[in-house]
């Protein structure tokens, strides 16, 4: 009897399973995106009344009526509902299950037995304004190569992707391992349904060696991108109030203190305004070695195009162009605070006019929804209570101060890379984008990598997406870039085909 070969050592064709992949996306998956860009299915912190719409039901059944119309040998498929404690429906979740399966040729499955996790969601950000004006946030159009259109990139396609990477391993017949996805609807407002989905699957998870999560964003378009760490966020509304109603800013200015300047007292307190640097020491770590020697490696394949790819306002003065400036030009500098250091944001305000009906009059309260983005390595719930107390305690002016949290998550660093995963990144890179594949930190937040590196702390961690340059999720003109997709798909399958 002939020896079996180890799944790693494979015979896998490339240009055929790039092949299969591209057909794929041509014929079904863009044509379905569009589809899934037209409706508005915005996140529960955006749409409360989310079940009661109906949205967050149609793209999950549109996506489970896809998926079984793939019809992918052995898989299995169901919606997954909850309740909560009161009763409430929980945000649903897509879960799809496949054994592992030999190769045409006999090779085995994987020997270790373990399971691969795949990751995607199907909630939206809000619309946003400022598109351009041939596009709109739930008007698909494909523009130079590009799939406009919110939610497209962050985060529709993952499902898609991910039924497609398998699909073109069983067209080669090569072995695979078990597989196992969770499709969530929550994730834009801080998978905060998610956990109990995790708890109540767990069994069903089995031994997952290997999660791949295609929600993160790339350095570039040229090569494959693996995320290494994400940072943790605390969001929620900080509100100022020195009056029960508005009065004339003549008749009560100077004498009654403005409600937003009590608001610049109370943030400066966080934030140094001149620097943008966070002050309580707590917020920040260490950054590890490892991570700095690959922001070093990072800096120098992306060099200015760190800062240069955000849509910077400008004005002309004298003839000559006048950018407006980051924070640092240094490309290591840019790197790291965008990935390992404490930010402050404001996303939005509440107790102002629109300008065109605003009078003269001195407003009662002013409220900021704050976004604040944690390093890697601090723990959120403890960041969250310390906010609060120092935002509300000894308000000036004896103001009412609150802050009322929304959501949080702390954020994740990725385990040490084992060398079959390193070799498996780097031959699918090589493979597909003819290229190596590169290493970067990512500013936004996955709630779930957190949860999943402590449930299964040897398991690898594939995080990846497309969001790439200039793709702009949560703001206007959302892309996405349909070459790297595609290639990105491929790069998937072929890292799951060498899975021990």
């Amino acid at each position: 009897m002939n020896a079996r070969l180890p799944a790693s050592a494979l015979p896998l064709e490339p240009q055929a399973l790039q092949s299969h992949v591209d057909a794929a996306w041509r014929s079904s998956i863009v044509p379905e995106l569009q589809r899934y860009i037209a409706v508005p299915a915005k996140s529960p912190m955006f749409d409360p009344d989310w079940a009661a719409h109906g949205l967050l039901e149609r793209v999950l059944q549109s996506a489970a009526d896809w998926v079984r119309a793939q019809q992918v040998p052995g898989l299995q498929l169901e919606i997954v509902r909850l309740n909560d404690a009161q009763g409430r429906p929980r945000t649903p979740v897509l879960f799809f299950e496949l054994p592992a399966s030999e190769g045409k040729d006999g090779t085995p499955a994987p020997a270790s037995g373990q399971t691969v996790l795949m990751y995607g969601h199907l909630d939206k950000q809000p619309e946003f304004n400022g598109w351009r004006s041939d596009l709109g946030p739930w008007t698909p159009v494909i523009d130079d190569g590009k799939l406009y259109g919110r939610g497209g990139a962050d985060d529709g396609y993952a499902v898609y992707a991910s039924i497609t990477a398998i699909q073109a391993l069983k067209a080669q017949g090569v072995a695979h391992p078990r597989i196992v996805g969770l499709i969530e609807t929550c994730e834009e407002s801080g998978s905060a349904d998610l956990l109990p989905y995790v708890d109540a699957l767990k069994a069903r998870l089995g031994d997952v060696g290997l999660v791949i999560c295609l929600d993160s964003g790339a350095g570039n378009y040229d090569q494959l991108w693996l995320t290494t760490s994400l940072r943790g966020m605390a969001s929620g509304v900080l509100k100022v109030e020195i009056l029960t109603e508005g009065i004339h800013s003549g008749d009560a200015s100077g004498l009654v203190p403005s409600s937003f300047r009590i608001m610049r007292q109370v943030l400066d307190r966080l934030e140094d305004s001149g620097t943008g640097r966070l002050l309580p020491a707590s917020f920040h770590c260490e950054v590890p070695a490892e991570r700095l020697a690959q922001a070093q490696a990072t800096a120098a394949i992306l060099g200015d195009e760190l800062f240069k790819r955000f849509p910077w306002a400008h004005h002309d003065c004298g003839g000559a162009t006048v950018s407006a400036l980051p924070t640092t030009t240094d490309p290591l500098e840019a790197l790291l605070a965008r990935t390992w250091r404490p930010t402050l944001s404001v996303t939005g305000a509440d107790g102002f006019p629109d300008i065109a009906n605003a009078g003269n009059v001195l407003r009662p309260y002013t409220a900021f929804k704050l976004s604040l983005r944690l390093p890697p390595l601090v723990e959120a719930a403890p960041a969250v209570q310390q906010l609060k107390a120092l935002l509300e305690d000894n308000a000036p002016y004896q103001a009412k101060v609150t802050f009322e949290g929304l959501s949080s998550a702390t954020g994740w660093n990725a385990p040490s890379t084992t060398p079959w995963f390193e070799q498996a990144l780097q031959d699918a890179s090589q493979a597909h984008y003819g290229a190596a594949c590169a290493t970067i930190g990512q500013g936004g937040t996955i709630p779930l990598m957190n949860m999943l590196s402590q449930g299964f702390p040897t398991a690898q961690m594939m995080v990846c997406g497309v969001l790439g340059p200039r793709s702009n999720a949560h703001g206007p003109n959302e892309f996405l870039h349909l070459d790297y997709a595609r290639r990105l798909t491929a790069s998937v399958a072929q890292v799951i085909a060498r899975m021990p």
